[in-house]
């Protein structure tokens, strides 16, 4: 079979206006980027305010093995199978990071034959909005230092700065890191760090702002420091609101693109779901559902992460009420959840693949909660045997929940028909979806629910640090956020070797982060960083570009 940047390559594009068109849009309602792609302006849902809205499908997955199971391939391919049922549909999906591009896990796209196109362009600078976003943060932090620089007219605390600097690669070295060293002309030195972008808070900005209104309000609620008396110093006091709304001008604008199937794609935003809260932005979805029947979005890793985050801090937000859920598992994640190491051998025992199962289970238990219909898609490998499919099969029978085979990496939309064909019917049913706690809950209350009834853990610890980061919250009358968990994707617990469906552990929350324009608090456990590093062969050295342009060892 071709790889995916040669099925990408070979594949014919329709020109972006044709794709434009099929949505039903007129010439002023996107604006072309090359070719084959386009901007949406925030015109269409203006225009759009009391059109009926879609159906809206989620696909989430059980826990991921390092390398990924598929989902935005499912997405592609569930998407592309529903304009073969004759139903109008589009894929809705975060852009990727270049951290993942060029460290181990690869890019964001999909696969095979269900694939996001131009596939190299959106995988690596795409429309600009990530170098928008790292510009937009960073000049923030510019300004924070500035102020202190020029005589610290808010009295900020350097010692109590807590926005950090990011950048959009794997960089290790600079999650801590020491700034304004040097004479007094380079500013005040302080203990600094970098996020990579996905990480940042204003990434979730972007992702959870409705309008340029709305972005604006949240840019300047970012509390950034603290003074010496504790006191909370926000974007709008440093006068920065205006120059990095400005910065983002076009990078809240979501982008078209298509299919290998020449069906409508919009990608925009990309927080990580691990670190972040892990869904593409909510204009993205909500033109989504103005446009088509059938929207079908994505969450980052287990449904532990971004399935959970998107029902409790996207679905209020924007007011959305998900009809069903497709929870991706392949044979791989199986084996790697029943025997650590199964994954990485070319013998097809069945034992680690029934062993795994109980992962799955729990995840299909945990979305219950949310009162989503359910359905599994097997993500099926070429390796993968049938004794294999069958045995997740027949488990999902005895649970009486929908199974279907996907294939759209090999087959495109033809590969996943069953599947779309049950996702039709799920939506059918009358929606029961329900968040899984009240906001208004403390903080600690909130933490405690997500890690009792999603975890499955005993309970919660705190370090002293986390403590007093809870405390100074409650201090300035912070409570009432939703929690953003910072977890492992391996486990269920926040020890990413321990798999399969773990019981009998607690949970350690180290620190406590506020990112109040997002509208959420980070509870970061154990281990768990928000600036990658690079694995010891990163995929960047097996990447290059020939003398036409062509790309090569991009995935």
């Amino acid at each position: 079979m071709l790889s995916d940047v040669e099925i990408a390559q070979s594949a014919t594009l329709k020109p972006i206006d044709d794709i434009a068109a099929s949505l039903g849009l007129e010439d002023h309602e996107f604006e072309p980027y090359g070719r084959y792609k386009a901007k949406l302006p925030l015109s269409v849902l203006r225009s759009r305010e009391h059109a009926p809205d879609g159906k809206l499908v989620l696909v989430t997955g059980m826990s991921p093995t390092p390398a990924g199971e598929g989902k935005t391939t499912v997405n592609v391919g569930l998407s592309m199978a529903l304009h073969k049922i004759d139903k109008s549909a589009v894929s809705t999906l975060r852009e990727p990071s270049l951290g993942p591009v060029f460290g181990m896990k690869g890019g964001a796209a999909g696969g095979g034959y269900s694939q996001v196109l131009p596939m190299d362009d959106i995988n690596l600078h795409f429309t600009g909005d990530v170098s928008a976003i790292e510009a937009a943060n960073n000049l923030l932090s510019a300004l924070i230092d500035n102020s202190i620089h020029h005589g610290n007219p808010l009295r900020i605390n350097p010692k109590k700065v807590t926005h950090r600097r990011a950048i959009d690669v794997n960089d290790r070295v600079l999650r801590e890191i020491v700034v304004g060293m040097g004479s007094s002309a380079n500013g005040v030195m302080r203990a600094d760090g970098m996020n990579i972008v996905p990480a940042s808070e204003v990434m979730a900005i972007l992702c959870l702002a409705t309008d340029l209104d709305d972005l604006k309000r949240r840019l300047s609620e970012m509390i950034v420091a603290y003074t010496a008396d504790n006191e909370p110093v926000t974007a709008a006091d440093l006068g920065a609101v205006g120059a990095m709304a400005m910065l983002m001008k076009d990078a809240i604008k979501p982008n078209l693109v298509q299919t290998t199937e020449n069906t409508p794609a919009i990608i925009h935003g990309g927080p990580f779901a691990n670190i972040a809260h892990g869904c593409n932005s909510i204009l993205a979805t909500k033109m989504g559902l103005k446009l088509a029947e059938y929207t079908v979005t994505e969450a980052g890793f287990g449904a532990d992460l971004g399935a959970e985050k998107f029902f409790d801090i996207v679905c209020p937000v924007a007011g959305f009420t998900p009809n069903a859920a497709v929870v991706v598992v392949t044979v791989r994640a199986l084996r790697y959840n029943g025997e650590a190491q199964a994954e990485q051998t070319a013998v097809h025992s069945l034992d680690p693949v029934r062993s795994g199962l109980v992962n799955l289970e729990r995840h299909l238990e945990n979305l219950a909660k949310f009162g989503v219909p359910c359905v599994v898609a097997i993500n099926r490998f070429p390796t993968d045997t049938d004794e294999e499919i069958e045995v997740i099969k027949r488990r999902c029978a005895e649970l009486g929940v929908g199974v279907a085979e996907s294939e759209g990496f090999t087959r495109g939309g033809d590969g996943a028909t069953e599947l779309a064909e049950i996702v039709v019917e799920l939506c059918e049913r009358e929606p029961d979806f329900v968040p899984l706690y009240d906001p208004s809950l403390v903080i600690k209350d909130k933490i405690a629910t997500v890690a009792r009834e999603i975890y499955r853990a005993d309970g919660v610890d705190y370090t002293s640090a986390a403590e007093s980061d809870i405390e100074r919250l409650a201090q300035i009358g912070i409570n009432d956020l939703p929690v953003c968990m910072a977890k492992t994707q391996y486990s269920f617990s926040d020890d990413p070797a321990v798999l399969g469906a773990p019981t009998n552990f607690r949970i350690t929350v180290r620190e406590v982060r506020l990112s109040s324009g997002a509208g959420f608090v980070v509870a970061l456990t154990r281990s768990i960083i928000t600036m990658p590093g690079l694995p010891k062969e990163p995929a960047a050295l097996g990447m290059d570009i020939h003398d036409d342009g062509t790309v090569v060892g991009l995935s």
